[in-house]
């Protein structure tokens, strides 16, 4: 039987790809090919509605234990499997299924300013012609009838940043000794260190892996202008149908919409104070638990104006 030994369960926007990419250039470790099997986060099949895309995504889903238990198959004699799905530490019903299936399973948090994440997530669908809303702070105020409607967790921009409850729903099933609690700026500024933290709470041989590649980063600017509006329509239509056909046909006519789309390249735009100012009375409350659980401070993301001291787009999304 071949189940992961750890796991990269959250959050999304906050370094997971670029975590499980510099993990697989360790020699003892062995991570899932496909990145986000998503396996923990439903009982049976996914659901066949939901927001633009959603559909699609959940066709990738590997649901099935027996295709879960093959991505691990390969691995080699003696390493230690993992799996990064983000949207572990959001799913609380995923807790559960963890703990019956993998209960000594090492569990790895990357966290991220609420805000900045929030962003980076609607930054991210909104390039991908996904995202309806052109103003950020709409889409934000769009989230409960979204959510009400059934569309996928990625669309849950302020729930996702939420992670006080979600910790403290985690740690009722895993001792806290199994759990490492990261911060995406941990990652960007000390890669090294961080990853001989990763490597030592798994269990392998630190010293190994000294830096993150950079192959997550996007330096396109997506305008909300006419041509992009019509662009972002018919990605966002296919997005809804495009599960009825092949997924070669549907890359294929995907391409050359993204391309066009990402004609511009540029820096990616940060939030801004007034953005920041809207949206943390959300997070206030549960960032004092998050504290409060933790015992670490987070004051620095209680800022409005913290932006002033690096308008940089960050190494990697």
């Amino acid at each position: 039987m071949a189940l992961p030994d750890f796991l990269i369960a959250g959050v999304p926007k906050a370094g997971t790809t670029a975590l499980h990419a510099a993990l697989t250039g360790h020699p003892e470790l062995f991570l899932s090919p496909v990145k986000e099997p998503k396996f923990f986060l439903s009982e049976g099949p996914p659901p066949r509605h939901g927001g633009p895309g959603d559909v699609q995504t959940y066709q990738e889903h590997v649901w099935r234990r027996g295709d879960y238990e093959a991505l691990f198959a390969p691995a080699p004699a003696g390493a230690r499997l993992g799996e990064a799905t983000p949207f572990y530490l959001h799913d609380l019903a995923a807790h559960d299924r963890i703990k019956a299936l993998v209960p000594e399973a090492r569990i790895i948090l990357l966290l991220r300013d609420p805000v900045d994440r929030a962003h980076s997530n609607w930054t991210h669908l909104w390039n991908a012609g996904l995202e309806p809303e052109a103003d950020f702070l709409a889409a934000c105020r769009a989230e409960p009838a979204r959510v009400e409607a059934g569309w996928a967790q990625f669309w849950h921009y302020l729930g996702l940043g939420l992670y006080g409850r979600q910790l403290e729903h985690l740690y009722r099933h895993f001792p806290r000794e199994q759990v490492l609690l990261l911060r995406y700026k941990e990652l960007k500024d000390a890669p090294a260190a961080t990853l001989d933290r990763v490597c030592a709470f798994i269990g392998v041989r630190t010293g190994v892996l000294k830096a993150i590649p950079k192959e997550n980063v996007n330096r396109h600017v997506v305008e909300d202008n006419a041509l992009n509006r019509v662009l972002r329509g018919l990605l966002r239509a296919g997005g809804n149908f495009g599960h009825h056909f092949p997924v070669p046909l549907r890359l294929a006519a995907r391409g050359p919409l993204l391309t066009l789309l990402h004609r511009k390249k540029g820096a990616r735009p940060v939030t801004t104070p007034a953005e920041r100012a809207e949206l943390l009375p959300h997070f206030a409350t549960d960032i004092a638990l998050l504290q409060d659980i933790t015992g670490e401070r987070f004051d620095d993301w209680l800022s409005v104006d913290r932006h002033a001291r690096a308008q940089q787009t960050p190494p990697f999304q």
